[in-house]
């Protein structure tokens, strides 16, 4: 009796300091709070994923999604880190975000090439020149590389933004936020064939613009990128498209957009039932002038490329799980490695070899 008495006064002793020591961790979990953040704050300050990086060629996830509502992923845009250079192609919305997530600050960026101007493609690009220009003290707008009516583009940006440059001049001053600085400047290129056209060279660094077809989109482009060995290419938004498979040919990388009939037309059919009949007839348009992720898969093999990314998610993947139905039978058409992007990937071809690493 004694025994079960004194071990009944023990677990009370050490439930009562349990609770002590959880009121304690209650009372001061906003210091705590503070103190993790301020760890937090140092390291992702600290942080510059291109000193990270092997030299050799990278392809940074910085949106994996697409016009239909994600809150997982942010619209379609994709780093290309060459050595210490920031490339980035296309601009949705979150994509900056994304960036700063990953350590790339957008200050780093030193161009943007678009591949068409559907509005998920740049709608990111307002905030993303706008933090270049702040967090960099940029001196020059950021450039804008695209087919013709990307001046258009770039003067629509600068006109919106403009009134709100003249605000961060004259509260940070010039010395932080330099007026030359502001905005985007147009560099249009003449459009380019299936067969492709060099846009920029410099410092071993070659990227080539070729037309695919995003019928009625017009212009419409992909991108591949060269340097010390390595390459990938960007589809863009397309149909299957031969010019694609060509500028493709023995790639290390491919990223490709991908829309899944199957998926889609779940979607249709719940607007159908839901008297929606606008969705309903958007979801029935758009899968003629995308790509399958079978139809990725062919392209790449048939590319021999050395990897395969899927991105521009259509229709966004709500579990985890779905990527088989999405995927149907991709990868047995395609025999090398092939992955769903999400934001934040890092698929790195370091120069000298034939590795490709995937980080997530």
């Amino acid at each position: 009796m004694a025994a079960n008495r004194t071990r009944r006064l023990a677990w009370l002793a050490g439930g009562a300091c349990l609770v002590a020591i959880l009121g304690g961790l209650y009372l001061t979990r906003g210091e705590i709070a503070l103190a993790v953040t301020t760890r937090v704050a140092d390291k992702a300050m600290a942080t510059n994923l291109t000193k990270e990086l092997p030299d050799g060629l990278h392809a940074v996830v910085c949106g994996s999604g697409s016009p239909l509502a994600d809150t997982t992923r942010a619209g379609p845009c994709l780093t290309v880190v060459a050595g210490r250079r920031v490339f980035v192609v296309d601009a949705g919305e979150g994509s900056a975000e994304v960036l700063n997530s990953v350590g790339l600050s957008p200050g780093l960026v030193e161009a943007v090439f678009l591949t068409h101007f559907h509005s998920d493609h740049i709608d990111g690009l307002g905030a993303l020149a706008m933090q270049r220009w702040v967090s960099g003290a940029a001196l020059a707008p950021l450039p804008l590389h695209g087919p013709p009516g990307v001046e258009s583009i770039a003067a629509g940006f600068n006109e919106a933004y403009r009134q709100d440059s003249t605000y961060r001049v004259a509260h940070h001053g010039a010395e932080t936020v330099p007026p030359s600085g502001f905005g985007l400047t147009a560099q249009p290129f003449a459009e380019p064939g299936p067969d492709g056209k060099v846009v920029f060279e410099d410092g071993g660094v070659k990227i080539t613009a070729f037309a695919v077809d995003h019928s009625p989109v017009h212009p419409a482009v992909g991108y591949r990128f060269d340097y010390k060995g390595r390459s990938l290419v960007v589809s863009g938004d397309t149909a299957k498209n031969a010019a694609v498979e060509k500028n493709a040919r023995g790639a290390d990388l491919l990223v490709h957009e991908a829309l899944s009939p199957r998926l889609v037309a779940i979607l249709r059919e719940a607007a159908q039932k839901a008297d929606r009949p606008n969705v309903a007839k958007l979801m029935a348009d758009i899968p003629d002038y995308h790509a399958t992720p079978q139809d990725a898969a062919r392209t790449a093999q048939t590319a021999k490329v050395g990897a395969l990314m899927l991105t521009h998610m259509v229709p966004p993947l709500r579990m985890r799980a779905l990527e088989g139905p999405f995927l149907g039978n991709a990868r047995r058409i395609f025999d090398g490695p092939l992955w769903v992007a999400r934001d934040g990937d890092v698929v790195s071809l370091p120069a000298g070899g034939k590795d490709i690493d995937l980080k997530r």
